[in-house]
């Protein structure tokens, strides 16, 4: 008899710790453990605002996943763009852009989450993306390329616009963006002085009422407060109208001349639960409490791309974050009931209670909130970073950060560009490759017609 194929889809947080587990509970020969992704690494995301500032160094937060694997896991070098529950087979686009056939027995279904975008007339054309690693290191280059262009001009009105920066989304990631960022240019304008200090502005804006509303209104006032000191205007109940080339129009009807347009409004599931034609609940696919579909043999999802019950609020309807928290514990939790499933032992379902938030702000600036204790300043950027150090899967990855961090705190920024604007200007739509995936009648027909024939 064959062994038993597992399949898991996606590198992230989720992917990588049910990989990891599969490796150390499952002897050898018990099972096949297959990876699907496009690159041989974990992204640490939280971390990816101190790329884009230059604070840490790609490489840092890139985990190798053949340094932490125990080799047994074949890497396919590609991303997932269909799945045929039917016959048990994943669509493939490698990387080479081949498309071929991957069956599996069981598959875990990790793809994560892609920038969630709206119908808003030039935003793709025009705005960054903060959601991968080549996004974080292009959005460093251009932001130094805007210090370098406005201090070549004689145009008072270029350097004006070159001097302005719009961040949207009053999450996490878009208040970490532009507070890390602004100490960027704060910084390196030292290096400029042919330019107004005064003249760089950074504008944070979201449609809601609140900042980082899950922090809780004192932490929440006191992170506006941080930023609103540094000389950052936050405008509330706002979104972007229309994004230019050299403008971007507010929907209160102002209109900011920016060649920075950050767009960090919130993330929805990866494009792949759509080509499996199954339930889903806001997007991400709809899920037991196991993590299991409903009605699919063997199918399992999770992290971002899946509405896992909440069953610690106790609440009906109630629904997983899509945290890295929940994602690394539900990782290790799904290769638990792949295993259970594989020896025809119940599964368990998935309960966590969160353990808190944590928000870097640069410096010594940062709001936390562990154990539901409202921390600020220095101790909060203690557990921040402590926390985050901790969670980076090898120790090879914890050396580089704590080294880009003591020499950045000694040593300050160079403030170098790598070469990423010396060609083709690439914005959002250019990174995250959402139109490479099938609909559910493509993926049917594309397996239909590449598997073999029954007689």
């Amino acid at each position: 008899m064959t062994r038993p194929r597992i399949l898991v889809v996606g590198a992230g947080f989720a992917g990588v710790e049910c990989v990891r587990r599969l490796e150390r509970k499952l002897p050898p020969g018990e099972a096949d453990i297959t990876l699907v992704t496009p690159f041989a690494y974990q992204l640490y995301l939280p971390l990816l605002p101190q790329v884009a500032s230059g604070v840490l160094t790609p490489q840092s937060i890139a985990v190798s996943l053949r340094r932490s694997s125990r080799y047994r896991t074949r890497i396919i070098p590609g991303g997932a763009i269909g799945v045929d529950l039917r016959s048990k087979v994943c669509v493939i686009r490698t990387i080479t852009d081949r498309i071929v056939n991957e069956p599996y027995d069981h598959i875990v279904l990790a793809p994560g989450s892609v920038t969630r975008t709206f119908d808003i007339p030039g935003l793709t054309d025009h705005a960054f993306g903060m959601k991968t690693l080549a996004e974080a290191a292009y959005v460093r280059d251009h932001v130094i390329s805007q210090l370098d262009l406005a201090d070549a001009s004689q145009d008072p009105a270029e350097r004006a616009s070159r001097l302005q920066f719009v961040v949207v989304g009053g999450g996490y990631a878009g208040t970490e963006t532009a507070a890390c960022l602004q100490r960027l240019t704060h910084a390196a304008v030292k290096r400029y002085p042919r330019l107004d200090p005064s003249l760089i502005k950074w504008h944070l804006i979201d449609v809601a009422p609140k900042l980082m509303p899950e922090l809780g209104d004192k932490l929440g006032r006191s992170a506006q407060e941080i930023l609103r000191r540094r000389g950052i205007e936050i405008s509330l109940g706002v979104s972007i109208a229309k994004a230019g080339e050299e403008e971007v129009t507010f929907t209160d009807g102002r209109v900011v001349p920016t060649r920075t347009l950050i767009w960090t409004a919130g993330v929805v599931a990866s494009p792949l639960i759509a080509t499996l034609g199954a339930e889903t609940v806001r997007g991400r696919l709809a899920v037991n409490a196991e993590m299991n579909l409903p009605g699919s043999d063997g199918v399992f999802a999770l992290g971002d791309a899946a509405a896992v019950p909440d069953e610690a609020k106790g609440q009906d309807g109630a629904i997983c974050p899509p945290t890295a928290q929940h994602a690394m514990r539900q990782g290790r939790h799904v290769a638990d009931n792949v295993i259970a499933s594989l020896k025809g032992q119940p599964m368990q379902p998935y309960v966590h209670k969160d353990l808190g938030l944590v928000v870097d702000l640069g410096g010594h600036d940062a709001v936390s909130k562990p154990l539901g204790i409202e921390l600020r300043g220095v101790p909060a950027q203690a557990v921040a970073r402590g926390y985050h150090w901790s969670a980076l899967r090898t120790g090879v990855a914890k050396a580089r950060v704590m080294t880009n961090w003591l020499l950045n705190a000694a040593a300050g920024d160079d403030f170098v560009r790598t070469g990423f604007q010396a060609r083709k200007p690439a914005k959002l739509k250019d990174f995250e490759y959402t139109d490479s995936y099938m609909t559910p009648e493509q993926v049917r027909a594309h397996v239909e017609g590449a598997l073999p024939s029954k007689k």
